[in-house]
């Protein structure tokens, strides 16, 4: 009865019946420290557990609680019971304990061990981390019983990290046999039957320009003057949607997806690698199919003019950013079997001048941050850190996907279709208030009161280019903006300065841009498109006439759609999690030869408990424990933490020492160097 929620045991009077009436029902989030919250409702506030109650509970299990009088202090809330369990496996490493074998949890969030079954060990050894099925749950009795179900590797094997990143977050990352075989059916080559219907483009000499160790190749470009001096550009995008029908086990698996994921390393794709790397990918001299967003655009930067079809390519070049922006700064002599595409390369430069004009005219925030490049050796461990040098030809490729996804977004709006557009709300109300204060710290005005426009951010972010606290100041005004996200509705894109925005350009690693495909697939199909169409259709030629959008090409309601824009939004930010957390894990392992040394610093955060640090040349981050700096008190509203002699404020220059790194929680501390 106590393990069903209808006693509670106290030691002090003994075990009583609990009114159920009282109890709530809600998810456990537990802190990596041990304790824990849980919402059951959105009005009220979480309810607080301490450690020694959630021995038996895993993070994101439902629960029931019994709240604790207001008049009592927060620990005192009872948890009575599990309802339903959230996690089915647990990735960790395999330690003895006594004369038992047990499970240490790599995620930080299960704090207690977990006994394995020595039948159910799959050939695993001590010391190797691995991953197992809970075959029984924990009670208040006993621990968790699990099994090994695969062997992940030793402690410093290759591509360890991101395998527990991919299993902490319950991400799919192995394909099922069904999978693969629906995959290898599509074949390697574009059939002639595919190519007809589609408008011949094999002539133009389309080029991708991605980064050295992009293996997927979403986009090719092209551009052209025409005859009345405007400029032609089109950007031809892998037609992925031809072969991934709604519905079919390969969309089902890209959906459940959503996104790539992409680690230091190691690529997690949507789609099987035989699409993606082949088949859809737009590889040099092979034919493929496209969606072509063919866009004039006049003298004065301006897009008159967007037409959507479907098309064949063959890819002329894969060149790197590095290749291609040699040509742009007159080094083209340093690129070999490339004497044909130079001139159509130029030219992409001519536009791309023309198009960052006008994006500067429209005051698209411009956050030049630092990129750093983790350069792995063959054993997938970090050999060194260098800053990514950002040039023309990154952004030139970047402006020419932002116009084909602004002619997307256009379309979708003028056709009526419901699909996913890409939204930015700008900055919240509560990080403004927080930014404004810090700011005043630094002497800096961020204009525009409550409301500040793009042109605001960047007329600070002018002010700012040359301070030696430039780069902290400008996560700072990143951090203000909220997240972007997808919706059904069109709320624009502040940071880009856009009234309507989409995604189009990277059907092979996202979601949403397979879903704006079809839309745009199923207009064009229908013949919708076209004005002369249109006109046809009037005058009653049936050939002519445009046909309901097909359902089995776009068959999403309103309502699904929502729903895929939150799962869509949702997954890419756990992918961005997963790439993060396998980044500080490397790091981890690669700063432990340096530990005892003493590096520059910069202030990049500031809380009660510490001062969080960024250091000079590689951006490695950790943190300076307040219990390390003596006697200091915490201004939350100026981000200040200060002494009687030294006060630590954003971006401020400070040399420390590495102390210590807990690489199961990815953390290193630091200590304040002695001058």
């Amino acid at each position: 009865m106590e393990r069903d929620g209808q006693l509670l045991f106290k030691a002090a009077s003994g075990y009583q019946v609990i009114d159920q009436s009282n109890l709530v029902t809600g998810v456990i989030s537990i802190h990596a420290d041990g304790f824990g919250f849980v919402k059951y409702n959105s009005d009220e506030k979480d309810l607080f557990l301490p450690k020694n109650q959630l021995k038996h509970v895993f993070d994101g299990d439902t629960v029931k609680v019994l709240p604790s009088p207001a008049s009592l202090k927060r620990s005192s809330h009872k948890l009575i019971n599990v309802v339903t369990r959230n996690t089915t496996h647990v990735a960790g490493i395999l330690k003895k304990s006594g004369n038992q074998i047990i499970l240490l949890a790599d995620n930080a969030k299960i704090c207690h061990p977990l006994s394995v079954d020595r039948s159910r060990l799959a050939g695993a050894k001590i010391g190797q981390y691995v991953n197992c099925e809970i075959l029984h749950y924990p009670n208040r009795r006993q621990l968790a019983l699990v099994g090994v179900t695969e062997v992940l590797g030793e402690p410093n094997s290759s591509g360890l990290e991101t395998k527990l990143a991919l299993l902490r977050h319950g991400a799919c990352h192995t394909w099922s046999a069904d999978v693969v075989a629906q995959a290898a059916s599509l074949g390697q080559q574009v059939s002639e039957d595919d190519k007809k219907e589609r408008i011949d483009y094999r002539h133009l000499p389309f080029m991708t320009i991605d980064g050295e160790d992009a293996k997927d190749f979403d986009d090719a470009v092209y551009c052209e003057r025409t005859q009345l001096g405007d400029w032609r550009l089109l950007v031809a995008i892998a037609d992925v949607s031809h072969y991934v029908k709604p519905d079919d086990i390969l969309d089902v698996e890209a959906q459940t997806r959503a996104t790539s994921i992409y680690c230091p390393g190691l690529v997690v794709p949507m789609l099987p690698e035989s699409l993606s790397n082949g088949l859809c990918s737009l590889n040099p001299n092979q034919d493929r199919l496209v969606l072509v967003c063919d866009m004039t655009i006049n003298s004065k930067g301006k897009m008159t003019q967007a037409v959507f079809t479907e098309g064949v390519i063959h890819s002329h070049a894969r060149l790197t950013y590095e290749q291609a922006n040699r040509v742009i700064t007159g080094r083209e002599s340093q690129i070999k079997n490339a004497k044909n595409i130079i001139p159509h390369i130029k030219n992409l430069h001519s536009l791309y001048n023309l198009l960052n004009k006008v994006r500067k005219s429209r005051d698209a925030i411009e956050f030049e941050t630092i990129e750093r490049k983790l350069n792995l050796n063959k054993k997938g461990k970090i050999e060194s850190i260098t800053a990514i040098d950002r040039n023309d030809a990154h952004r030139m490729i970047e402006e020419f996907m932002l116009s084909a996804n602004v002619a997307t977004a256009n379309f979708l709006e003028k056709h009526k279709v419901n699909s996913l557009f890409r939204v930015h709300a700008g900055p919240q109300s509560k990080k403004l208030s927080s930014l404004k204060s810090l700011l005043s710290e630094k002497g800096l005005m961020l204009g525009g009161d409550d409301n500040p426009t793009t042109k605001d951010y960047n007329a600070l972010l002018s002010q700012i280019e040359h301070r030696s606290d430039g780069d902290v100041i400008r996560l700072l005004l990143l951090r203000s903006q909220s997240q972007a996200e997808y919706s059904v509705e069109n709320k624009g894109h502040f940071g880009l300065a856009y009234d309507a925005y989409a995604h189009f350009t990277s059907p092979i690693r996202r979601y949403p841009d397979l879903i704006t495909h079809r839309a745009i697939r199923a207009k064009i199909q229908s013949k919708e498109n076209s004005t002369l169409n249109r006109i046809l259709g009037f005058l009653s030629l049936e050939k002519f006439k445009p046909t309901p959008i097909d359902k089995q090409v776009y068959p999403y309601s309103f309502s699904e759609l929502e729903q895929l824009s939150l799962h869509c939004s949702l997954q890419s930010r756990q992918a961005d999690e997963i790439s993060r957390e396998v980044e500080a894990s490397l790091k981890c392992q690669y700063m432990k030869k340096y530990i005892g040394q003493t590096f520059e610093a910069s202030v990049s955060g500031v809380a009660s408990f510490g001062v969080f640090v960024e250091l000079k040349d590689s951006g490695v981050e950790g943190m300076i424990s307040s219990e390390t700096l003596g006697e200091f008190e915490f201004d939350a509203d100026r981000q200040l933490l200060a002494s009687k002699n030294t006060k630590f404020t954003l971006g401020k220059k400070i040399r420390v020492v590495l102390e210590k790194i807990n690489t199961k929680d990815r953390k290193m501390s630091f200590t304040l160097a002695q001058y």
